[in-house]
C-alpha cells in the first residue's frame, strides 16, 4: 500500500547518497534539484511522487522533449527518479516502482526546437503593444513583466530558472551587461540590450508606482517578486504567458517555451557570425561539447559563405 511522501523521504534518499555510496555536493544537488522538478510537475497533474505512475513519469519525459531538452538531460531526470524510487522500494515505502518498465530516451541527432527571428519579433511586438494598453495598475505590472522576461530570455540566453530568480541588485550596476549566477553558483556576464534595458525600465517604474500608493510595501530581494514558497515568480506561469501569447501570433504553442527562446538566441548569434565558444560562455555551458548542438547553424552559414565566395564554386559544382 502506498504512503504519503513527505520532504523526510527524499532527505532520507539523499543522506544514504551521502553516506553509502559517497555522492559529491553537486550530485546530490542534482537528484534534489531534478526530483524537486519531477514533484513540481506532478502536483500540476493532480498527483504527486508516491501517487505517481509510469504514465506520470513519461508524461514528464515527454514535456522535457517537447521543450527542447536534450535526450542526455531526459536520461539524467529518470536516472534520479529510478534511484530514488529503488530506495524507497528497498526501504518498503512503496510497493512499487513506477520507473522500472521506462527505459532511458534514446540519443540521436535530435536538433533543438527553435523560433525564426521574425517570430520572435512579432513575440517582442505583441508582448510591447500589449504593455502600452494596459489598463490599472495590476494589468499594468503584469504585462510589463512579461514584456521585460521576453526581453530579457531573448537579449541574453539566460535559463529559465535564472531568469525568474534574478536579485533585484542586478541591475545597480551601470555597465551594459548583467552577472547571472548559473549551476553551480557560477557567474558569468552577459549583456543587456537596450531594448531589455526599456522594458525593464518600464516594468520597475510600474513596480514603483503601485508600491508608492502601498501604506506598507513589501521589501524583496527579488527583481520579479511573487506571492510563492520561493518568493519570486515560477517559471510556469511565465511559460503561460509565453504560450498565450505565441497562441496570439498564430504561431504553434507546442514549439513555444521558454527553453525554446534559449535555443533562438545561440541560433540566431551563431547564424549572425558569433563564435561558438562566444556562445558557450552566454549560455553559462561548462562543456563546448553540449553548445555544438547549435553547430547544424554554422554548417549551413559556412557552407553559404563557401558557396558564394569560393573561386571553385563559381565553375565547379557547388559544395554539399
Amino acid at each position: 500500500m502506498k504512503r504519503d511522501l513527505s520532504a523526510a523521504h527524499l532527505e532520507a534518499f539523499l543522506e544514504m547518497m551521502i553516506a553509502e555510496r559517497g555522492a559529491a555536493d553537486n550530485t546530490i544537488e542534482s537528484y534534489q534539484r531534478d526530483l524537486t522538478e519531477v514533484s513540481n510537475f506532478l502536483s500540476e497533474r493532480r498527483t504527486s511522487l508516491n501517487k505517481a505512475t509510469s504514465d506520470d513519469i513519461k508524461a514528464y519525459l515527454k514535456q522535457m522533449s517537447d521543450e527542447g531538452y536534450a535526450a542526455s538531460s531526459q536520461s539524467r531526470h529518470l536516472s534520479s527518479m529510478k534511484q530514488f524510487y529503488r530506495f524507497l522500494h528497498d526501504e518498503g515505502i512503496l510497493d512499487d516502482d513506477p520507473t522500472g518498465i521506462i527505459d532511458a530516451p534514446k540519443s540521436g541527432l535530435k536538433l533543438p526546437k527553435t523560433l525564426s527571428e521574425d517570430e520572435v519579433g512579432q513575440l517582442l511586438d505583441l508582448a510591447e503593444a500589449a504593455a502600452k494598453s494596459a489598463k490599472g495598475d495590476k494589468d499594468l505590472i503584469s504585462k510589463t513583466r512579461f514584456r521585460a522576461l521576453l526581453e530579457l530570455l531573448y537579449a541574453t540566453g539566460m535559463r529559465v530558472s535564472e531568469l525568474v530568480a534574478l536579485p533585484i541588485g542586478v541591475l545597480k550596476r551601470e555597465e551594459p551587461f548583467l552577472i547571472i549566477k548559473g549551476k553551480g553558483n557560477k557567474e558569468r556576464l552577459v549583456p543587456i540590450s537596450q531594448a531589455a534595458k526599456s522594458a525593464l525600465a518600464d516594468y520597475l517604474a510600474a513596480m514603483e508606482a503601485h508600491q508608492a500608493k502601498q501604506k506598507n510595501p513589501e521589501e524583496t530581494p527579488f527583481l520579479f517578486p511573487a506571492n510563492s514558497k520561493t518568493g519570486y515568480l515560477a517559471r510556469q506561469v511565465f511559460a503561460r504567458e509565453l504560450k498565450s501569447i505565441a497562441a496570439q501570433a498564430q504561431i504553434d504553442v507546442e514549439k513555444v517555451s521558454p527553453h525554446v527562446l534559449r535555443h533562438a538566441f545561440a541560433s540566431h548569434l551563431l547564424s549572425n557570425g558569433a563564435d561558438l565558444r562566444a556562445v558557450q560562455e552566454l549560455l553559462g555551458h561548462s562543456d563546448i561539447s553540449t553548445t555544438q548542438i547549435y553547430t547544424h547553424v554554422l554548417d549551413e552559414r559556412l557552407k553559404k559563405l563557401v558557396n558564394e565566395h569560393h573561386p571553385l564554386a563559381k565553375t565547379h559544382k557547388k559544395f554539399d
